[in-house]
């Protein structure tokens, strides 16, 4: 095992991070409680507002604090859930490099196609009938601003099928923002058609306990739905037109 690192060489973030982690810890900072400003930190620590910023940042990705736009960050303890979440906001951060959004996409893809499955095998009667709802309210919208909302809640109801939090939590952090980021398409209605038609080919084989199916289908669905969006590469101007050497 490698050696502890020597106090004196870790970096003040860090330490100020741990002291404060270590009083939330041990009820110093009972959660939902207000942490000590910034100004406070800084006299406490004698450290500068940016490294007590950066502390104070850890803290939050860790789990142990959460803050609103403008308020001071409050204690909390971390959970699965919350780290989670934290590590999605730096995630998403990188969805405008190609190569990662795909690797989002596969990630995607993955879960929803394992929730098909789980969803074919082993979804009862509550859980039908969610899905059920979600249809129609995805069929009612198309065409409309409110179709890409009704289709997260339609695949949301099918990840739900599982009733894993950290899968449901991880598809939550993602898929929204995934599909926001999507360039628009030349015919949104005809888009929302085959999308629809493909959600309702996934319920009729989820209801039919038709795991080939319901898994090919999804497969399917995600595939094209992620190349109907990629952009067309550039296209070479003809020789013609091209100044000569």
């Amino acid at each position: 095992m490698l050696a502890a690192e020597p106090e004196e060489l870790r970096r003040a973030p860090d330490l100020i991070a741990d002291e404060l982690i270590a009083q939330i810890r041990g009820g110093d900072f009972p959660p939902d409680t207000p942490l000590p400003t910034e100004r406070e930190l800084c006299e406490r620590f004698a450290a500068s507002r940016p490294t007590v910023r950066e502390a104070l940042a850890q803290i939050q990705m860790r789990g142990y604090a959460t803050a609103g736009v403008g308020k001071r960050p409050r204690a909390a303890l971390p959970s699965i859930a919350t780290v989670l979440r934290g590590t999605g906001d730096l995630i998403r951060e990188v969805l405008g490099d190609a190569e990662s959004g795909a690797h989002l996409e596969q990630m995607r893809q993955f879960i929803e196609s394992g929730a098909a499955r789980e969803a074919a095998n082993r979804a009862d009667q509550i859980h039908l009938a969610k899905l059920q709802t979600a249809l129609e309210q995805n069929f009612n919208a198309i065409g409309t601003a409110d179709f890409a909302p009704t289709d997260i809640a339609f695949h949301r109801a099918l990840v739900s099928v599982v009733g894993n939090p950290l899968i449901l939590t991880l598809h939550d952090m993602f898929v929204s923002t995934m599909i926001a980021h999507r360039p628009p398409t030349d015919d949104a209605a005809r888009y929302d058609r085959i999308a629809y038609d493909e959600h309702r080919e996934i319920y009729h084989a989820v209801l039919d306990g038709d795991v080939v199916t319901a898994t090919d289908v999804m497969d399917r669905h995600l595939a094209r739905s992620y190349r109907a969006r990629l952009k067309a590469p550039q296209q070479a101007r003809p020789t013609s037109d091209r100044p000569a050497d």
